[in-house]
């Protein structure tokens, strides 16, 4: 599925490629939440990094996260979070680790997209104490990252995967 993106601003326009375009996995983890989640969590997509197109570059700006473990840092994440450096509307994150993928923020996609047949709620060991975390009854819930990857899931719920 072809899905076309936007910042709030107009400044930044994006179209990538998705196998997986189904908004089905919220991210309760401090990174996501306070960069993009406007419910105490974030949704990103899956997506074919070769076939992201961008216009309005220039307006782009990376923030690259600093891990902690108490005050002392660790490291600098790997991942990428691109957004507008105009209105700071969240777009997508990319990970060199992962040179394939890229993961658009599902609040940035303009195209519309399926509803999901059921959630998934990860990270909700750093989850804010204020969020509750909805959905419906038998979503599966993980502390950490869950034991399956986007493609898995999709493969599980919506059908063969089509890269496969």
């Amino acid at each position: 599925m072809k899905l076309e993106g936007s910042c709030h601003c107009g400044r930044v326009t994006f179209s990538v490629d998705s196998a997986e375009p189904v908004p089905f996995m919220r991210c309760y983890c401090s990174i996501c939440r306070k960069t993009a989640g406007t419910g105490g969590y974030a949704i990103n997509l899956g997506a074919d990094h070769r076939t992201l197109k961008v216009k309005g570059k220039r307006h782009l700006r990376v923030y690259q996260a600093t891990l902690r473990d108490g005050d002392e840092v660790v490291r600098h994440s790997t991942g990428q979070r691109h957004f507008c450096g105009v209105c700071g509307t969240a777009l997508w994150l990319y990970d060199p680790s992962w040179p394939d993928l890229v993961h658009p923020h599902a609040g940035a996609i303009d195209t519309p997209l399926p509803v999901p047949p059921s959630n998934v709620h990860i990270m909700l060991g750093s989850k804010a104490p204020w969020v509750r975390v909805e959905g419906r009854r038998g979503d599966p819930r993980f502390d950490e990252y869950p034991d399956f990857s986007l493609k898995d899931w999709h493969r599980q719920h919506v059908g063969k995967a089509p890269s496969d």
